[in-house]
């Protein structure tokens, strides 16, 4: 029994999903606006298992955190704009 997720196996983000997720976030945010898409395992029992991550980091403000609660390869691009428009 994996603990916290600790010792579950997991193949690592597709290359060609995280790319098609940043080119539509990029579509989104203002040019100076730096992002970075993670595929993560949360390691609480009441997460859904893998996540995707939108860090977005905008010049003299705080780094922001959106959370899409299937693995990147899943996510479609309404899920990202609707994560992206829960940010302040």
């Amino acid at each position: 029994m994996a603990l916290f997720g600790l010792g579950r196996r997991r193949e690592p983000a597709d290359d060609s999903a995280r790319r098609r997720v940043d080119e539509w976030i990029r579509a989104l945010v203002a040019p100076e606006t730096v992002v970075k898409v993670n595929e993560i395992l949360c390691p609480d029992p009441s997460c859904p298992g893998l996540e995707t991550v939108i860090l977005v980091m905008r010049p003299g403000r705080k780094t922001q955190a959106a959370k899409v609660a299937k693995p990147l390869a899943e996510v479609t691009r309404a899920e990202v704009q609707a994560a992206l428009a829960d940010l302040p």
